[in-house]
């Protein structure tokens, strides 16, 4: 649809110049002028509404004239991110040997030097040339430039957030071109707020791929240590295991953060005195650790799939394989203090909401009280209303009768209070 408006543009544009070109009128050029500016208005405008995908489509289905008129309409900020989409062949006829450049994503190589990591940043298809990379790292790259990392190495690179939909079992395989594929999650603590974020690993030609969407602070340490230390890894196995094994890490130092902050919920729980406000606030803090939580769990059992999945098919040296084992029972330690977190998280919550209830009897108690207090008196008051009663008062003055009347109201709603304090009393000193 959108290459035929295109093509309706161009054929519309061709008609209406051949037929003024053939016209005699006065400032013939300025009126050619004006309708040409018209025309390249609306495909310019078109060409705004269409994404780099599409407009790449177009250009390759137009012929070369017209794919030169579309491509003088681009906006100029645009013009990396199309490239990315057309084949070498029409790229050299539009810019010449102009490179495309990386405009959205930011994709790193990483290659052994002397034993240490070094980075190559990737910016267009001559940062590979003359390197030999272990770790190729795409962080929020697009479909384009996805696309071309993979054809370079003859892979296909996917996109982590179209992995969240995948059965289990169809996250962790190897194909027969001597590819491995895990789709893991990792976790991300951030402001309070736990998430996952899905992460595509692939091993390719002693390679290690990793395409994610969103910084993680596990990628942030490994590049850290591995620029850092020399001799840290081998091999893209080595980083593969270590980015597992940094994401343990990270979630153990999660888990001692809800250790803290049960610790100050605790403190707020177990004292004598707590409003239903603080009640409140507390049960939502005891939500948001139990969130936290049930993701670390989660993640957890993801990664432990995950190296699972690695030693069953025997990709790992006898060293990885060590190293692997190890992390499995770090998992299994983690779960245990997991398992811990969600039976003190389950005590909390009923001991907060212990206090609510404690505190609604306490007012229907109150309630209580002071029905009691007044039934006496309301049958007093109905008797004080009934003309007997003055009957009774019969040359008495009515101010004092009444007076007298009030005044023996509150002497028995006072007698009746101190009575049922005292049955209260006895009752607590007799358990």
């Amino acid at each position: 649809m959108s290459l035929q408006s295109v093509i309706d543009l161009l054929n519309k544009q061709k008609i209406v110049e051949s037929m003024l070109h053939n016209q005699n009128m006065q400032r013939q050029d300025l009126v050619e002028s004006l309708v040409h500016k018209q025309h390249l208005a609306e495909l310019q405008a078109l060409l705004a509404r269409l994404s780099a995908a599409e407009i790449g489509g177009i250009l390759e289905a137009l012929s070369i004239e017209d794919a030169k008129l579309v491509w003088k309409q681009i906006n100029e900020e645009r013009e990396d991110e199309i490239l990315w989409e057309i084949s070498d062949t029409l790229r050299e006829q539009l810019v010449g040997s102009r490179e495309p450049q990386s405009f959205k994503g930011q994709i790193n190589a990483f290659e052994l030097v002397e034993g240490r990591m070094r980075k190559v940043p990737i910016t267009c298809r001559k940062s590979l040339e003359n390197i030999n990379p272990i770790w190729i790292d795409l962080f929020d790259a697009s479909k384009a430039e996805r696309g071309w990392i993979g054809q370079h190495y003859a892979l296909e690179l996917p996109d982590p957030d179209d992995l969240t939909d995948l059965e289990p079992s169809a996250r962790f395989y190897a194909e027969a071109s001597d590819e491995v594929h895990l789709h893991s999650n990792f976790l991300l603590d951030r402001d309070g707020v736990s998430r996952s974020i899905p992460v595509a690993f692939i091993v390719h030609k002693d390679i290690l791929f990793t395409v994610r969407n969103e910084e993680l602070p596990v990628f942030r340490l490994q590049r850290l240590r591995a620029l850092n230390q020399p001799g840290y890894v081998t091999d893209c196995k080595d980083l593969l295991l270590d980015l597992y094994e940094a994401d343990v890490e990270y979630s153990a130092d999660s888990l001692e953060d809800i250790y803290v902050k049960l610790g100050q919920v605790g403190r707020k729980v177990l004292s004598e005195k707590m409003s239903d406000a603080e009640a409140a606030r507390i049960l939502t803090n005891i939500t948001e650790e139990e969130d936290l939580n049930g993701q670390i769990r989660s993640n957890m059992l993801d990664t432990q799939r995950a190296v699972s999945f690695l030693m069953r098919g025997k990709f790992l040296s006898s060293n990885q394989f060590d190293e692997a084992k190890q992390i499995l029972r770090d998992i299994e330690s983690l779960n245990s203090h997991t398992s811990f977190l969600f039976d003190k998280i389950n005590f909390l919550m009923d001991a907060t909401v212990g206090f609510i209830n404690i505190n609604q009897n306490q007012r229907v108690t109150q309630l209580t009280v002071l029905s009691v207090v007044f039934m006496p008196l309301n049958i007093i008051a109905g008797i004080g209303g009934m003309s007997e009663f003055s009957m009774m008062t019969q040359g008495i003055p009515w101010p004092v009768s009444y007076a007298a009347f009030c005044v023996a109201m509150v002497i028995i709603a006072w007698l009746t209070y101190v009575m049922l304090k005292f049955f209260e009393n006895r009752k607590l000193k007799s358990r």
